[in-house]
């Protein structure tokens, strides 16, 4: 049975080693992506404070599709190039987005989105999927949480079977 540390008196870094530390342990063995992913987000979004949406989005077909998330319902599919998760996809990099609304091209999938963090996740040099985390509160994200985002998908880019999905 897995139980979460409380993470509530760490600095935002140490609460990301922890979140991966923990995810590496959630995922154990466990084969299946899916419920890896799924997994993933929920420790997200019961980890982060401020978060109304954390989640991932899989390429799929040369566009990005809604994959397991906690949070309102969202967008179903992202153009690459489009969006803050799909500029991630295109540039292959980071987007850590103080103000939604001041982001060219930004898909509102839910109003009560301020601030944006999206980290690729990248297996053999291609973008399979995105880390996606919003939040009502603008300049939510820092640097570090960035940091911390970036060890996460790398955790997910060795453990998890992309592949598979």
């Amino acid at each position: 049975m897995f139980t979460a540390t409380d993470l509530s008196t760490l600095s935002t870094a140490e609460r990301w080693a922890e979140i991966v530390r923990q995810l590496d342990g959630l995922i154990g063995d466990e084969p299946d992506p899916v419920a890896n992913l799924a997994n993933a987000a929920a420790l997200l979004f019961h980890s982060l404070p401020d978060l109304n949406w954390a989640g991932f989005y899989l390429m799929r077909g040369g566009e990005l599709v809604l994959g397991p998330f906690q949070g309102k319902p969202a967008c179903i599919r992202i153009p690459v190039g489009r969006g803050v998760c799909g500029t991630a996809v295109a540039e292959a990099r980071t987007q850590l987005v103080e103000d939604v609304h001041a982001f060219p091209g930004h898909i509102a999938c839910d109003a009560a989105s301020n601030s944006e963090l999206v980290v690729p996740v990248i297996v053999g040099g291609e973008v399979v999927a995105v880390i996606d985390l919003d939040s009502p509160t603008p300049g939510r994200f820092t640097p570090d949480d960035a940091t911390g985002g970036e060890a996460l998908a790398a955790l997910l880019a060795r453990r998890v079977a992309f592949s598979a999905l």
